[in-house]
């Protein structure tokens, strides 16, 4: 039964989307149509959890940091008025800019919190947040000149909370269309992500790839063996910002619309969710997990409330169910790994007594 263990949980998420979408009463061409617009939304951001998992630090939450670097390059994009295409362009090269500058940042920070990272990691998201908010809340109209005052609040000092982007959500229109469940779309932002699927296996496999595996297992032996520990789980954390802050922008492109001061809180958590709802530990990710936690827990995520709906007669359960399975998918993971580290420790210990 152990070699089935992995499966545990995406097999009982698969069971809860099947009863989900049963209750739900829902067509097959609406869930489809519902999961193209959020496997496009997230999959990147699970794509950037996996190198930190691979380096031994756990899940990275401040993949925050990442969407928070790409909100400022969108604003900063709008700010200047600039035309679809190339403000996008632009929002891009500054976003990757931004992410690795602040994932050198949080990469140092943790490197000052070896074996509590993932605990680092969301203090860093909540000051990140705070610092982000205070700028564009405080800074804008005060000690920033907007280019463009009609951003700002009516007091003028503060940045609007919702920015109008929809010149970035018909980008992609008509360009590969292709009709997904009841939903039609482009096949551009599908090959994005696959193409930065394909990075992420071609850095695990690369030398850096194995000296980030070496440093997961053990961090003593690697440094003997010559291996710059520190800087090789600082290069982890840039990578993983850098891929957030591009999974923010599909997120927003998708959207067409920026939530200035909240559109990039709680991605951490769902993300983190979903990953493990896809087969992953807090020791070991792939790819694989990460496509198959994006659609399961997504699935979940849109028949939810309809589901609650038809039972109850009440949608908010369904909202709150969402959440209950966010972090109730987290502590599940935690407590199996817990228990696996147990296990591993107790054969240690055998294995040196005979």
């Amino acid at each position: 039964m152990s070699k089935y263990r992995p499966y545990y949980v995406p097999f009982f998420f698969l069971i809860l989307s099947i009863f989900g979408i049963i209750t739900a009463n829902v067509s097959t061409g609406f869930v489809l149509g519902q999961l193209y617009s959020r496997f496009l939304r997230n999959a990147i951001f699970l794509l950037a959890l996996i190198i930190p998992i691979i380096s031994g630090m756990g899940i990275n939450f401040a993949i925050t940091i990442g969407a928070i670097a790409a909100q400022m390059a969108m604003v900063i994009v709008i700010d200047m008025g600039l035309p679809g295409g190339r403000a996008l362009l632009l929002a891009a090269v500054m976003s990757i800019g931004l992410a690795v500058a602040l994932g050198n940042i949080v990469g140092f920070l943790l490197n000052k919190a070896k074996g509590k990272e993932m605990i680092a990691s969301i203090v860093i998201g909540f000051l990140g947040t705070n610092v982000y908010q205070l700028i564009f809340m405080v800074g804008y109209g005060t000690v920033i000149t907007p280019f463009n005052e009609e951003i700002l609040l009516t007091r003028g000092i503060g940045v609007k909370s919702m920015l109008d982007c929809m010149d970035f959500k018909t980008l992609f229109a008509g360009i590969m269309p292709i009709t997904i469940g009841d939903t039609t779309g482009s096949l551009l932002p599908i090959i994005i992500v696959f193409i930065l699927a394909l990075i992420v296996h071609l850095i695990s496999v690369s030398k850096i790839g194995y000296h980030m595996r070496a440093v997961g297992e053990n961090l003593s032996i690697s440094e003997k063996l010559g291996i710059d520990v520190d800087k090789t789980r600082r290069i982890s954390i840039v990578i993983s910002t850098v891929l957030a802050a591009l999974a923010h922008l599909m997120f927003v492109q998708d959207l067409g619309v920026i939530n200035v001061y909240s559109g990039h809180l709680n991605l951490d958590i769902f993300s983190a969710a979903a990953l493990l709802a896809g087969g992953a530990t807090f020791k070991k990710a792939t790819i694989k997990n990460a496509f198959i936690g994006v659609i399961l827990f997504h699935t979940l995520f849109i028949i939810s409330p309809l589901a609650g709906q038809n039972l109850f007669k009440n949608p908010a359960l369904g909202e709150y169910f969402r959440s209950f399975i966010a972090y109730g998918t987290i502590i599940f993971a935690l407590m199996l790994n817990l228990k696996h580290e147990k296990a591993n420790t107790a054969i240690i210990k055998v294995d040196a007594k005979v």
